[in-house]
């Protein structure tokens, strides 16, 4: 019997985390191998938050492609309350800069330096509403007094809808939806609002974090929610709705920064990540909506050609590897050691 293949236009990762240094030189491989193109994320130590900051950092993420790969990193500038307009505008104008990432301060890994006040830097959001340049926002708020679980559905009343209110022009990407709420808002909104959804909070819920012991290695920010956002989202997901579409939030951590007493926050799926999202799609009888997901919707919402190449997923089983070694440390990927139905030629 042969072996069920589907081609697609090659894809692209709309989020991505290189990180830096050595670890920056492991980990783009396991991306560049599958993906065209890919967001790069900018909260590095310190971070990536000018025009300069960014094609320093594409430089390297380029010399970390391996020899025969065409992959293209788009990089992006960290929001602070003090960014300056003119430089991110002039870098997104030379093509420097894809977008600019608005971290609130505190909400995730590296995000100290972020917004405090969203009020603070409308200047700057209204000047890239002018020139087309897309806001990537992490949405959740850092109120203490929030719950953890709440803390998307609360971002996209208290600051997300009343921002897009005040400047409707602006093209925004929530990336990484866990919630209802935030699946259904991108797709009640216009067609300045889109998202990106990962392979792993289409697959795992709240309670398998916690399922035979805490489980660090699913532990990521937003936090994985109850059983029906995670349906919600991934019906959502593989509707074929064309303001969804495919960003890994690929995240790598050290094991020993994951196993301790106050583990940090990220879930290392880059390898394997299309044969998993194949899997979730066939499952819920949608391959023939998954190039749109991986391929096409994404460069459609940021104005970008669809890639020339193509990739060829054969579903047959393939072990997933264990992970990669980065000097002394070891990355464990998302679904290490599990057997995935789908393997990308």
């Amino acid at each position: 019997m042969t072996a069920m293949e589907l081609t697609i236009k090659r894809p692209d990762d709309w989020h991505i985390h290189f990180r830096d240094g050595a670890m920056l030189s492991a980990v783009v491989p396991e991306t560049a191998r599958v993906f065209g193109r890919a967001i790069v994320m900018p909260n590095l130590v310190p971070p990536v938050v000018t025009r300069a900051d960014a094609t320093a950092y594409r430089d390297r993420v380029l010399a970390a492609v391996p020899d025969g790969s065409d992959f293209t990193p788009l990089m992006t500038a960290y929001m602070t309350e003090k960014t300056d307009a003119d430089d991110i505008a002039a870098g997104f104008e030379a093509g420097e800069l894809t977008a600019v990432k608005l971290y609130p301060a505190g909400a995730t890994t590296n995000s100290d330096a972020g917004v405090r006040d969203i009020r603070k830097v409308e200047p700057v959001l209204k000047r890239m509403a002018e020139i087309g340049m897309p806001l990537l926002v992490h949405g959740e708020v850092t109120d203490p007094m929030v719950d953890i679980f709440d803390r998307e559905a609360v971002f996209i009343e208290v600051v997300l809808k009343p921002l897009m209110d005040r400047i409707p022009d602006l093209k925004v990407v929530m990336e990484h939806i866990t919630t209802k709420q935030a699946a259904d808002f991108v797709q009640e909104s216009g067609d300045n609002l889109a998202a990106t959804v990962t392979p792993h909070h289409m697959e795992i819920n709240r309670t398998d974090m916690f399922r035979g012991g805490i489980r660090p290695h699913l532990y990521c920010l937003p936090i994985a929610k109850r059983e029906g956002h995670r349906l919600a989202v991934r019906e959502a997901a593989v509707s074929g709705h064309p303001r969804f579409f495919l960003g890994t939030d690929s995240a790598p951590h050290p094991v020993h920064a994951k196993e301790t007493a106050c583990g940090c926050a990220g879930i290392f799926n880059a390898p394997g990540a299309l044969p998993v999202y194949a899997a979730i799609f066939e499952a819920e009888g949608a391959l023939d909506r998954l190039e749109a997901f991986a391929s096409l919707n994404g460069p459609r919402f940021y104005g970008l050609p669809v890639n020339e190449g193509t990739v060829t997923l054969i579903r047959e089983p393939t072990v997933q590897i264990d992970g990669i070694t980065v000097g002394d440390d070891r990355i464990l990927a998302y679904r290490a050691g599990e057997t995935l139905a789908w393997t990308v030629r």
